[in-house]
């Protein structure tokens, strides 16, 4: 059984994803994770499915929702992934303050210079207000370091900054 990772982006209208997920279940493709947005009336999703067609078969099927040109689809094999190693702690970082260039660089440099990963990151733009909320897996040694190192950058960028501990997922 093989792992495909499928994308799907364009117009949002309502029903895209029962139409992906429909497309998908009719070929026997089980969908395990996935994440789904609307960005400034476009739809962007991202998901991982299994079952026993190949890429282009997959793609194939899709295609009757791309036809008119409102959404792209792509598909890809993926390799299965290794299980993580131990090592990080699960935190929440959000960043607000005017919108300015690099900010999202900035932050993430700060956080992969600490040891830390990025597992989700949202952004949002309100009128003159930024917002970033991250989920961080984060050595636990390095929470203080990382949290002076964001006060440092939050002065530079004239934006607020703060690191919490997060909750571990629970499956």
């Amino acid at each position: 059984m093989g792992e495909l990772a499928v994308t799907v982006i364009g117009h949002d209208r309502p029903g895209i994803i029962a139409d992906v997920a429909e497309v998908l279940s009719g070929l026997g493709m089980n969908l395990t994770d996935s994440t789904m947005t609307r960005l400034r009336g476009h739809f962007a999703m991202t998901l991982i499915c299994t079952g026993d067609h190949p890429p282009a078969d997959v793609e194939k099927g899709l295609a009757t929702l791309t036809g008119d040109g409102s959404l792209d689809v792509s598909v890809r094999p993926v390799r299965p992934e290794a299980e993580p190693a131990a090592g990080g702690l699960p935190y929440v970082l959000t960043v607000h303050g005017a919108d300015r260039l690099g900010i999202v660089a900035t932050v993430a440099r700060a956080v992969a210079e600490a040891g830390g990963n990025v597992t989700d990151l949202t952004t949002r733009l309100a009128g003159e207000l930024y917002l970033l909320v991250a989920e961080v897996d984060l050595p636990a040694a390095e929470a203080d370091r990382l949290t002076e190192r964001l006060a440092g950058v939050a002065g530079v960028l004239n934006v607020d900054a703060a690191l919490r501990p997060g909750e571990a997922d629970v499956l």
